[in-house]
């Protein structure tokens, strides 16, 4: 048995499987008409299996709060399928309707992650954990507020980010998972990877941009269609194609990663690429796109010690720009190599990075980490392996600023 559902601005398969509570391929089963994995475009009509209504009779002693935590249901999930039910006046064997938990563990169930996914996650981490701050660094091209949270209280400044490239998103998932782990750990005063948290966020606040393009990101895995603003342009950027799972740039086909002034106009030149597309087009000028203009700003505005930005792939990690870095860049690398498994290597005929720029303006270590194996975007079957690796390095990149 199914029912219709139209499809709305935003929706890709899975963030309506998660709505519904379904398996992405009983939506495939239900739809032949469907390609998998294939793009669902806003007003189009497909059909979803009608689940069963999962109930529960109250038992002495439940509240809501134990239920969402047993069942791990959002709270507000719970009272929203719940509209009749007083939380201050259960009644033992009164009937409550258990809405299909969303998984308010990141990165459990696996999924692809994009803006929509990022934003429920630092709602619900807000709520869990409210001495984490939450506010914003300015908008992307289309309009998304790019969001920075902030973790600890010292008086030493750390950066991560992630998601400078649209099918890099992996990376915006291993860095929110690190920061619940991470909030998670420094709440209850325990161990990570055995080393104690709150000395070291007592020593130093972390402040992470999870996702530098959003836009970007949204494009790989909603596609686009006629009702996209930038819908002919993209397409024509995208040399005619509607499948923008390889685009690394931004809303404007420029690469966000090759805006910085450092070095500019030599990677340029090296990548001769003329006009927008899919990846490697650095632009009019140095900065000339909202998202990297606002990582600059707010760089420009904290007294960071330290900054990573998080790519993939090839499990290495680039610390050196054109001998600016200070001397201690090489043997931080060296740490995160020896914790991580992955290779330090210093690089040579790149320029224009955010790490580039960080590390000639400030003359502090800066390093980009490029995290797995494979052809972008990495499959989330590595998930696990990646974010084994990349915590312990991001750990000791902490370790390496507070102490």
């Amino acid at each position: 048995m199914t029912f219709t559902y139209m499809v709305q601005p935003g929706d890709t398969l899975h963030r309506i499987a998660r709505r519904y509570g379904m398996n992405v391929k009983a939506i495939y089963s239900a739809n032949p008409q469907l390609q998998e994995p294939g793009y669902v475009y806003p007003g189009q009509q497909i059909f979803l299996p009608v689940l069963p209504v999962n109930r529960y009779f109250i038992q002495a002693g439940d509240t809501f709060a134990e239920l969402a935590r047993r069942f791990n249901i959002d709270p507000m999930d719970l009272q929203a399928a719940n509209p009749e039910a007083d939380p201050r006046r259960l009644r033992i064997g009164q009937p409550v309707v258990l809405p299909i938990s969303r998984g308010l563990s990141i990165g459990s169930p696996l999924r692809p992650y994009g803006y929509e996914e990022l934003q429920e996650d630092l709602a619900s981490l807000g709520r869990t954990y409210p001495f984490l701050e939450t506010d914003s660094i300015g908008e992307s091209v289309q309009g998304r507020v790019i969001p920075v949270v902030r973790l600890g209280t010292g008086v030493r400044e750390v950066h991560y980010n992630a998601s400078f490239h649209a099918n890099e998103w992996i990376t915006s998932l291993l860095l929110m998972k690190f920061l619940e782990e991470l909030a998670g750990t420094f709440a209850s005063g325990g161990e990570m990877r055995e080393r104690p948290v709150r000395p070291l966020l007592e020593a130093c606040s972390l402040w992470i941009v999870p996702m530098v393009n959003p836009d970007g990101v949204e494009l790989v895995q909603q596609g686009i269609s006629p009702a996209h603003p930038l819908y002919a342009s993209l397409l024509e950027w995208n040399h005619g194609s509607f499948d923008f799972s390889s685009w690394k740039a931004n809303a404007r086909g420029v690469d966000l990663n090759d805006q910085f002034p450092a070095g500019w106009e030599l990677e340029r030149a090296r990548r001769a690429v003329k006009g927008p597309g899919p990846r490697d087009y650095g632009g009019t000028h140095p900065l000339s796109e909202p998202e990297s203009a606002a990582m600059a700003a707010f760089t420009r505005s904290r007294d960071f010690r330290l900054v990573m930005a998080l790519h993939t792939q090839g499990r290495e990690v680039y610390w050196n720009y054109r001998g600016f870095e200070p001397e201690e860049s090489e043997i931080i690398a060296g740490q995160l190599a020896k914790v991580s498994g992955y290779r330090a290597v210093e690089l040579t005929d790149s320029d224009a990075g955010y790490k580039d720029w960080f590390i000639e303006t400030f003359r502090r270590p800066g390093f980009t980490i490029e995290a797995g194996f494979g052809v972008n975007p990495l499959p989330l079957d590595q998930f696990r392996s990646m974010y084994e690796d990349v915590s312990v390095l991001l750990l000791e990149g902490l370790q390496a600023a507070c102490t």
